[in-house]
Order: C-alpha cells, then structure tokens, then sequence
C-alpha cells in the first residue's frame, strides 16, 4: 500500500483527501513509477471543480517525475533506474507510486535535477508547444502574455528573451512584476492598476502586437481583442477566471482576428514528437537559457493548501508537492 490523493465529489480543495491505494506490478506496455516530486497545475483544480468532468472517485494531477521501479512485457525504451517524467496519461500523479503507459515517459537528462524537472514537464513543454507551434515565434516579435508570473509564464518570459521576442506581460502585482522582469519579459502591465490595451498601444506606438497568449480567459477577453493588430492571433490556452465565448462577428469588427484554443493533446504526439519537444527544451535548460526551480512546496498529504494558495493567486512560478 501507498499514499495517494483521490476525491469522490467535485467541490474545493476540501474535497481531497489522502489515503491508502495499491499499486501493482506494470502489465504489458506499462512502468511503475515512484514520484519524487509531482507538479501542482491550474488545470488540476479545473479537474477538482467539474469544469473538466472526471469519472469520480478518481485522481487528481498528470505531471510528476521518478524513478522507475519496474517494467512490464514489451517495454524496450525505459528501464529499471531511469528517471523520467510526465505530463499526459491517466489522472492520478498526486500520489507516492503509480502504474503509467511506458510511452508517455520522458526520459530526463544527467544535468537536470528532479526539482527542476517537476517545473518543467508540463508548463516547460506548454511554452514549447505555444511559442514554437501553435503560433510558431520567430524572434523579432512583439507579443502579449497573461500570467507572465505564473508557472508556464516564468519559463515563458526566458524563452522569449533566448529567442529575441520582446514580450509584454501581464501580472497581478507589483511584486510579480519584478519576478517576471527578472526573468526576462521585457515590460510588464499591472493589471491592478492599468488598462492592459492602453498600455500595449502605447508600448507598440499604437500598432498592438500580433499575437497574445491569453490563459486567464474571460476576464481579459477583451483586452486580448483590442490589444490585437488586424489579423492577430488570439490564443486562448487557459481559462483561469472562466470560460471563453465569442461571437464570430466580434472578431471580424476587432480586425479579422484569429482565435484558437489548443491542447497539449492536440500537439505532443506521437511520442517521437513528444521527445523533440522535451529535447528543444531541455537544450535550453542546459545551456542555461532557462533556469527552473520550485518556488513553493508542499507535502503530498498537504495538497488542499496548496490548491488554496494557487486559486488565491498568492503563488509565482512553480508549485510542487513531495510525497
């Protein structure tokens, strides 16, 4: 028996609960995995709420990294030993041992730590798939990033900054705004105290800016719209304060906008891809062109306080949880 977090009902953080699971041996195609340290995400908490219906009682997380402790049949590419990490597969990485598919494991470098990699492996490859596919970045640009002090948005300000993209981006604080300065957005906009669209027409001499990057969702919607040049790009990666609804004829009078709202799914596979995406990134880790590391901690047994700290916005950067 191990420790694990399950929930049986949808609800607040409350609803999580730490208890006794078995994990057995990996069948066909499958590892067992023990967790050093399992990545907090935005999105878990959409799986606690209900926005992203679960099967209950289930688990909670998609993102962790470990040790492998045993293969199944038919596994050829992970051993016994390897360290790896993960961001797709079933629900459950809230939890000291798992059973995973072989396949959505990543094998982690000798240069990077277990720590580090827990930041990265769904927030690192998230700014992959958003910056070099779904809107792929050249450098040169000018671009609007929500959440510049958040997890993804950290690693997001640095890859901007490796490859010459002057961003803008957004933070709730004055405090956060020195975090995600120093990380290498080029200008932020305190969103307490400013007009977002006034600020990035003023920063673009009233051009705005090709393409915004846009988790927050329907609080910023239309500020995304306005800060937009005709024929931007609106990419909608995450609803933090609620679901996105457009009218089509809104996006033609803000300029013959572009709008998409991409899943990782959608972009990591097959795993020969998945595997170029986390090599381009931890390229850039091992150069040192990005630098990653918790910034907030939490014991398994403690996930409900660290759901409450995330949806409270009193984090930056990475939270992670240590069985």
């Amino acid at each position: 028996m191990v420790k694990a977090v399950r929930f049986n009902e949808i609800g607040g953080p409350e609803v999580l609960q730490f208890v006794d699971v078995e994990v057995g041996d990996p069948g066909p195609g499958q590892a067992r995995v023990r967790h050093t340290y399992i990545a907090v995400n935005f999105i878990d908490t959409y799986f606690r709420t209900g926005r992203y219906p679960l099967e209950l009682p289930n688990g909670l997380g998609s993102d962790a990294v470990g040790v492998v402790e045993a293969v199944g049949p038919g596994v050829s590419d992970i051993k016994v030993g390897d360290r790896v990490g993960y961001l797709i597969g079933p629900q459950g990485a809230y939890s000291q041992v798992r059973v995973m598919p072989a396949e959505v494991l990543i094998p982690l470098p000798d240069g990077i730590s277990d720590s580090t990699a827990a930041t990265l492996m769904m927030k690192g490859m998230t700014a992959q798939y958003l910056f070099r596919q779904v809107y792929p970045l050249k450098g040169g640009e000018t671009i609007l990033y929500h959440a510049a002090a958040g997890g993804v948005g950290l690693i997001a300000c640095q890859w901007a900054r490796a490859m010459g993209v002057t961003m803008i981006g957004t933070v709730s604080t004055d405090e956060k705004a020195a975090v995600a300065k120093a990380n290498g957005c080029t200008h932020t906009i305190v969103t307490s105290r400013e007009n977002i669209a006034e600020r990035v027409r003023e920063l673009t001499g009233g051009k705005g800016v090709p393409v915004v990057y846009d988790s927050v969702g329907k609080d910023t919607l239309m500020a995304s719209l306005d800060s937009l040049q005709p024929r931007g790009s609106l990419i909608s990666n995450g609803t933090s304060s609620g679901s996105v609804v457009v009218d089509s004829q809104l996006l033609a009078v803000k300029g013959s906008i572009w709008m998409t709202r991409p899943a990782m799914m959608h972009y990591i596979q097959p795993r020969g891809h998945m595997l170029s995406m986390a090599k381009e990134l931890f390229d850039h880790v091992l150069a040192g062109r990005i630098v990653s590391e918790p910034q907030q901690t939490f014991a398994l047994a403690d996930a409900a306080e660290a759901h409450k700290m995330l949806e409270s916005r009193k984090t930056t950067g990475a939270t992670v949880l240590i069985p």
